[in-house]
């Protein structure tokens, strides 16, 4: 291999809790809630599916239903689908659906895996150029930044840049020809067997890890060492 592409959400990074999300944003905006009346409101937005890198909604209403398939083709089309199924939950001041979206943009939401910048090093040191290939709809290169890993990337290939999400191949295409790479020596990793498996269609080899929280998946992208050989 020469080159590997990694998604964001859920394989190098993972975004905050949604109690941790829907705190923060109240006391930013110096409001509180009772203990109850918080944690059935996170629940809540769990449940709708509102935080952005969180579990997928229970159920998506018909009339965001056009829109949160392409919801990673546009930034307007990202913050109208998850401020959308916010809305579901009814929140002490309303702009507090916006204030939640923009929460989530910011470094301070998201933490690294354990073991994300050992591999990255390790890749780097290898000469294995590197590519992060995301369904987003907006710009994650400043969490990068924020937490020591933009070093270790040559390409980003955002979704919302290109007006296609994955699986589409011109996303895969385009960051194997930004690394200088073919195809069939680059490896994607990911944690979504659809989306981030469409590689495989232009002849990449596909990894895949678990989305899980930070603290239950410490060494989960140390076997991607071993596959580059």
């Amino acid at each position: 291999m020469t080159a590997v592409l990694f998604d964001f959400s859920g394989t190098l990074f993972r975004i905050e809790s949604t109690e941790s999300w829907l705190r923060a944003v109240l006391a930013e905006a110096s409001l509180a809630l009772p203990e109850p009346e918080l944690t059935a409101a996170a629940r809540a937005l769990e449940a709708a599916g509102a935080l952005p890198g969180g579990p997928h909604p229970r159920r998506v209403p018909d009339e965001l239903a056009e829109v949160w398939r392409s919801r990673d083709r546009s930034a307007e089309l990202h913050r109208a689908a998850y401020t959308g199924l916010s809305r579901q939950v009814e929140l002490p001041d309303p702009a507090l659906h916006d204030a939640l979206y923009d929460r989530h943009r910011t470094p301070a939401a998201w933490a690294p895996y354990p073991d994300a910048a050992e591999v990255l090093a390790a890749l780097r040191e290898r000469g294995i150029a590197i590519g992060v290939v995301s369904n987003i709809g907006w710009d994650l290169r400043p969490v990068f930044r924020e937490h020591g890993l933009d070093a270790y990337v040559d390409t980003y290939v955002l979704s919302y840049e290109h007006g296609v999400q994955k699986p589409h191949p011109r996303l895969f295409e385009t960051a194997c020809a930004a690394l200088g790479s073919a195809p069939q020596d680059t490896l994607m990793v990911g944690d979504e067997p659809r989306a981030d498996g469409g590689a495989a269609a232009l002849g990449c080899g596909v990894y895949f890890v678990d989305h899980l929280p930070v603290s239950e998946r410490p060494d989960g992208l140390r076997p991607v060492l071993e596959l580059v050989g």
